[in-house]
């Protein structure tokens, strides 16, 4: 018996349209290979969305693809993720349960999680993922002997770190102890950090970490490249399982870190239209170092942008290039209040606009979206509060 793994599809989070399409048709591949590979189920470890509450066309989108799975009769299990969990219980994840699309596994009777049985005898539960890693609190409260205590092959689907499997660049990320999961599973599908990890603890089973769909940010773009799926083959009877990891690699990514230590706008910007091998892939570039001379914005991103036309899509990250003009001010205060005001305050002098108008400012670009409400919505809220701040 065959079953899939996904996690993290975020359908919908990037703000680039060209971005988004291709997210999209990462999630479209791995249900094509599913259905290649002739699996029993598909297993959706949280994150499927990367709002509870996406648009109608990528709902829409979404509906469709896993529409074709179940025309293959393939049943789809999945758990909300931190990014699909909603606190007011609205999420599209109960639309697409009640069309018969999907089944959200993290089902309670009597308080206690209860077991989802897929037709072929497997054992399925899950629990959720919140924002913030606020679901550890609750696994503490979780009722686990009659989970542990049942039997036949069962899997268990989290969306949390743990600290048993993190890499080294996730050591100051705070996770949680595998102990706080419920032990004698055979297969935990995991999601919520973006790296590709499978383990067996003894006393637990196999632990597993398939990574996004799609990378879903700049730096996992560098990174990862691409994003991947788990296809895993299991004897219910031995409970052996093989686990093979399948890229979901779409699109070519190239990656570029130019040095603008000591250099002047010019020479980065020839650097940079030299790059080369860039038709119809996606293209980073990371800036980074003290431009001896000139400004940042004397670099001429509309030409270099016109040279690299051909390219699939070409993102930029100037995070870290600064220039000798901008000088670094030392701050004393333990408070990141203070230090934020001194900044301003050691700013302002140099600037027409005064202090308070810049704290509004920051005030105003700090806002977060309402819990229900829509992009465009919020957009246009924080357009107007902009507009009245700035009297247009």
């Amino acid at each position: 018996m065959k079953f899939a793994h996904l996690s993290d599809c975020h359908i919908g989070g990037w703000h680039e349209s060209s971005l988004r399409d291709i997210n999209l048709k990462s999630f479209k591949k791995a249900v094509e290979m599913c259905i290649d590979e002739h699996v029993g189920f598909v297993l959706i470890a949280g994150d499927l969305f990367d709002n509870a509450l996406p648009s109608i066309d990528i709902l829409k989108e979404t509906a469709s693809i896993l529409h074709s799975l179940k025309e293959y009769d393939i049943p789809v299990y999945v758990i909300p993720g931190s990014h699909d969990f909603s606190a007011s219980g609205k999420t599209m994840l109960d639309v697409l349960e009640n069309s018969g699309l999907l089944h959200n596994v993290m089902k309670f009777e009597d308080d206690k999680l209860k077991f989802t049985i897929d037709r072929t005898g497997v054992k399925i539960v899950g629990f959720y993922g919140k924002k913030g890693g606020l679901e550890v609190s609750e696994y503490e409260k979780l009722e686990k002997s009659h989970l542990e205590n049942e039997p036949g092959f069962k899997i268990f689907m989290f969306h949390t770190l743990l600290n048993d499997l993190k890499p080294q660049k996730f050591e100051f990320v705070e996770g949680m102890s595998v102990n706080a999961l419920p032990n004698c599973f055979d297969y935990y599908a995991g999601g919520h950090p973006h790296f590709v990890y499978n383990k067996e603890i003894e006393g637990y089973g196999t632990f597993a970490y398939p990574g996004p769909i799609f990378p879903n940010n700049f730096q996992e773009l560098e990174e990862l490249k691409f994003g991947g799926m788990y296809i895993v083959e299991a004897d219910l009877k031995t409970k052996k399982l093989v686990l093979k990891h399948i890229k979901l690699n779409l699109i070519d990514v190239n990656s570029y870190n130019i040095n603008a230590e000591n250099k002047i706008p010019k020479d980065v910007e020839e650097e940079i239209l030299n790059i080369k091998d860039f038709n119809g892939r996606i293209v980073t570039i990371r800036i980074e170092g003290c431009l001896k001379s000139g400004k940042t914005s004397d670099i001429n991103f509309s030409l270099i942008k016109e040279k690299l036309s051909e390219a699939y899509f070409v993102l930029k990250n100037t995070n870290k290039l600064t220039t000798k003009d901008f000088k670094e001010m030392e701050v004393n205060n333990t408070e990141a209040v203070d230090v934020e005001d001194n900044i301003i305050i050691a700013h302002v002098k140099n600037s027409k606009y005064k202090e308070d108008f810049v704290k509004d400012l920051i005030k105003n670009l700090d806002k977060e979206k309402g819990e229900g409400e829509k992009n465009s919505d919020f957009e246009l809220r924080i357009v107007k509060d902009l507009a009245d701040l700035i009297k247009i």
